[in-house]
């Protein structure tokens, strides 16, 4: 071929082209042989095309199809045709049409595949995928399968929306340093030598908090970034040690408005990228109310199950584990529970929630209680059931803890877990959003034996609060606020302080002496000298944002080369020794 340029991708010709002479690019799906027929599908990220080399095609080009296999990388020139009625494949965008093949150009070949581009799928419909580190180490032929393709589409389209909302709300998009001073503000930094300075090191930004702080005095009263944050954190779940955020900062504001302004965004990137309508205004609900409601400070709404109170049961019987219980009554699911399966779920919240156990029992068709811990309260239903709203063919799980956060916390996480295995989600309730508010500001420390902000020490506690901040810390409530969508946070912000001896206070609270605390913040204290404006932020994480957007279960699955459970690359053995010179230029020894 003389010309192998494309004139047209692999997604876009219908029954309209059809006499045309076009050029196709892309890679061999599949081939099939039928007689004297050879069948091509050519696929770019745009679509899937079927080529087909006919009876009356030249030898050399009947030739070249026939050495053809996945993934070699070709040019086809050839003539849109109708598809007979009969052969339209519905399922395809282009299954209208085909291409008769006149000329085929072999760019470069391909290995045998480390797996199947092709997705395979098993009988329940499941798609089989290789282990995730052979996925990790082919990350670019990983990245060639249609579903990783869209979610990355998607990314690059809910990024662009972002910018296009907020640029139209008058935000401006600010660069911050990712060669920042360490600071300690939760996770570990990550570390990079100075040649220039010996022994001294640069931090890569967990956040970029104290310069969006700094743009506020600045006289930038709107300010976003799609901001690079790195933290040095165990491994855990689907954690990256570097993600992104869509970083906001605002002044001369209030929660209302920040609040308003990310409803604002979420709203226009849903209806911009998945013609989805958000509701004007999410939920709000108190950090108190969620975990007695839910269990958890990040509730999945779509599903209406609730925990009760269960303290009164502890007047009603010996067995008094419900000082502190709460219970979670799962309507109509009592047949759903065999002994092995309730056992399976309290091994698993004894394991990873440290509670001493999972009790229950179920509700029979005549209204009695039956199984677990039934015994002890035999004869007492017309005080228990009404109480829980307990009804026939119910079964009732009960958490107890010295402690009222853990007990939510475990019951919480049943709740969730059973709204998944049994399918308890609303069909038209798709994304739930929802505010948390009112958090505590302190927490203690036990091991420490000392207060610690819950947020970080920025934020500013609710004005109610300011007389009783060293009398009372633990009732203090922060004006701070997470936005929760599906049972995941999706974003933490708050109010600013910006005056700098309710920073001081914040400061000795936590255990930071004037010395520390200058050495650490100083430079954010110093500017709050020069009059700071009242101002607020919050961080929606964009990995999480798209996760969620293409219902999937890890944020692997929305970036492009993310590392894996260790913080490794397995494509290119990142993170690996370096030479010894340049260990030497950094004045670093490593100590075995």
């Amino acid at each position: 071929m003389e010309n192998t340029k494309r004139t047209v991708d692999c997604g876009s010709l219908r029954v309209a082209d059809v006499g045309k002479t076009v050029i196709l690019n892309g890679w061999v799906h599949r081939t099939r042989e039928l007689g004297a027929l050879t069948f091509i599908l050519l696929r770019d990220r745009y679509g899937i095309t079927q080529v087909v080399v006919g009876e009356n095609a030249d030898d050399s080009i009947r030739s070249v199809a026939s050495t053809l296999k996945s993934e070699y990388c070709v040019a086809i020139r050839g003539v849109v045709c109708a598809r007979s009625e009969r052969d339209i494949n519905r399922a395809m965008p282009t299954g209208e049409i085909e291409v008769q093949a006149q000329e085929i150009h072999i760019f470069t070949t391909s290995d045998p595949l480390p797996f199947a581009i092709d997705e395979v799928r098993q009988k329940d419909g499941s798609i089989v995928l290789p282990n995730e580190d052979l996925r990790l180490k082919y990350r670019y032929l990983d990245l060639r399968r249609e579903p990783m393709q869209q979610n990355i589409i998607l990314r690059s389209k809910v990024t662009f929306a972002v910018r296009e909302y907020l640029t139209s709300q008058n935000f401006l998009e600010i660069e911050t340093p990712t060669f920042i001073k360490s600071t300690p503000e939760g996770a570990r930094d990550y570390l990079v030598p100075s040649r220039v300075h010996p022994g001294t090191f640069y931090s890569l930004p967990q956040s970029p908090q104290l310069y969006k702080q700094l743009l506020m005095v600045s006289g930038f009263d709107r300010y976003f970034q799609i901001a690079r944050c790195y933290r040095d954190e165990d491994a855990r779940g689907d954690r990256q040690p570097e993600f992104t955020q869509i970083d906001m900062e605002m002044s001369f504001t209030d929660r209302e408005e920040v609040l308003e302004t990310t409803e604002g965004m979420m709203r226009y990137v849903f209806k911009k990228t998945l013609d989805y309508e958000l509701p004007v205004h999410f939920d709000r609900i108190s950090w108190d109310d969620a975990f007695d409601l839910y269990g958890s400070d990040k509730p999945d709404l779509r599903f209406a199950l609730l925990l009760k109170d269960a303290a009164f049961m502890a007047d009603l019987s010996d067995f008094n584990a419900f000082k502190t219980g709460a219970a979670l009554v799962v309507k109509g699911a009592a047949e759903s529970f065999s002994r092995k399966r309730i056992t399976e779920l309290e091994d698993w919240i004894k394991h990873d929630f440290k509670v001493k156990g999972l009790a229950w029992f179920k509700v029979s068709a005549d209204k009695k209680m039956e199984g677990g811990i039934s015994k002890f309260f035999a004869g007492k239903e017309s005080e228990i059931l009404p109480k829980l709203e307990a009804d026939a063919g119910d079964i009732v799980f009960f958490v107890s803890d010295e402690k009222w956060q853990v007990a939510c916390t475990a019951l919480g996480a049943v709740r969730k877990r059973l709204g998944k295995e049994l399918n308890l989600y609303e069909k038209n309730d798709e994304f739930h959003f929802a505010w948390i508010v009112d958090f505590p500001y302190f927490a203690w420390n036990d091991d420490e034996n000392k207060w610690e902000t819950e947020h970080h020490m920025f934020t500013l506690p609710q004005k109610k609060y300011w007389d009783t901040l060293e009398s009372d810390p633990g009732s203090v409530k922060g004006d701070l606020y997470d936005l929760v969508l599906n049972g995941y946070e999706l974003a933490s912000g708050s109010m600013r302080i910006n005056d700098p001896s309710l920073q001081q206070r914040i400061f000795k609270i936590v255990g930071y002496s004037e010395e520390r605390a200058q050495k650490a913040f100083g430079f954010l204290v110093q500017a709050f000298k020069f009059g700071a404006p009242p101002h607020g932020g919050i961080a929606p994480g964009l990995d999480r944002l798209v996760m969620l957007m293409r219902h999937e279960e890890s944020i692997h699955e929305v970036i492009a080369f993310p590392k894996n459970n260790t913080a490794s690359s397995p494509m290119d053995d990142c993170p690996s020794p370096v030479e010894q010179s340049q260990l030497d230029e950094l004045h670093i020894r490593i100590v075995e």
